[in-house]
């Protein structure tokens, strides 16, 4: 997990190939006036989705995972927490290959506010659960950039590296 200041992603530059063109769109365009729905930067190796979303009490989340997609998340409108679980004692379940979603069983390591001009970057098979209510006020609006993570060899897409 990387949490910081979209203002900042800049230091993340040259970690992944894929991250890298994500880093080069923030910088290059706005976010606020990008549709809603999904937008391709280069294909399905690195896309954005646009949504308005709700937050809710964390007793009506769950923990989520995705083995071949990390997410950089960016609130545009709205605050919410996302907390990280613990991968290493996790149990996955219901995760569907078609999608690259499943959910995940885990303890809590670390919770993150998110709100406008903050992102996070959760990696593939991080255990994250987005969309925590922080105030009266629970919509939001944000955008998720799916970048495709690369598998070590014969690991499965368990073992990820950048």
């Amino acid at each position: 997990m990387i949490y910081d200041k979209v203002g900042g992603i800049n230091k993340y530059e040259g970690l992944w190939p894929n991250l890298d063109v994500v880093i080069g769109f923030i910088r290059s365009h706005d976010l606020n006036s990008l549709p809603e729905g999904r937008t391709d930067l280069m294909g399905d190796e690195v896309y954005v989705n646009v949504m308005e979303a709700e937050a809710g009490p964390a007793e009506e989340k769950g923990y989520e995972i995705h083995k071949n997609y990390m997410d950089l998340q960016i609130d545009l409108c709205g605050t919410e927490m996302i907390r990280i679980g613990d991968a290493a004692a996790m149990n996955v379940t219901n995760y569907s290959p078609d999608t690259d979603f499943g959910t995940a069983e885990c303890s809590d390591l670390v919770s993150c506010v998110m709100g406008p001009g903050n992102f996070i970057l959760c990696m593939a098979m991080e255990p994250h659960m987005p969309g925590i209510r922080t105030s009266e006020d629970t919509r939001l609006k944000k955008c998720v950039f799916k970048i495709r993570a690369q598998a070590v060899e014969g690991s499965g897409r368990e073992e990820i590296i950048l």
